[in-house]
């Protein structure tokens, strides 16, 4: 039942604004709705429900991820935007921020305007 379903993501926020400018404006997801319990944005057919929270502390680990086919030029697309990826000390690409694991995938990280971990890799 459930992997018929489309998915919905959750990620917390401490400023709307500050959230819909990089989820629409940096990504170009699209923005479906904003009302007293979420913000709501749309990419690849799921939406991710934005919910504030005044005070609150982002996990050190990843929240979302997204697979694409091509991690280099999705990076270069988010520097192109003002998204810098997150240089960890294990990553081998230090200037792209991107890391190849042993079997040959690839995985780069960045943060939205809260802290909030986000990922794409290649498989």
């Amino acid at each position: 039942m459930l992997a018929k379903g489309k998915m919905a993501g959750f990620v917390i926020t401490k400023d709307y604004d500050r959230s819909r400018a990089f989820y629409e404006g940096k990504l170009g997801f699209e923005f479906v709705s904003l009302d007293q319990f979420a913000l709501v944005v749309k990419v690849g057919g799921h939406h991710i429900r934005i919910s504030k929270a005044p005070n609150f502390t982002p996990l050190q680990s990843t929240v979302l991820g997204w697979e694409v086919g091509d991690v280099e030029a999705v990076v270069a697309w988010l520097a192109e935007r003002g998204v810098a990826t997150e240089k960890y000390p294990f990553v081998q690409d230090k200037d792209r921020g991107i890391w190849t694991t042993p079997d040959g995938n690839k995985v780069a990280w960045f943060k939205d305007p809260d802290g909030n971990v986000l990922s794409v890799s290649q498989h």
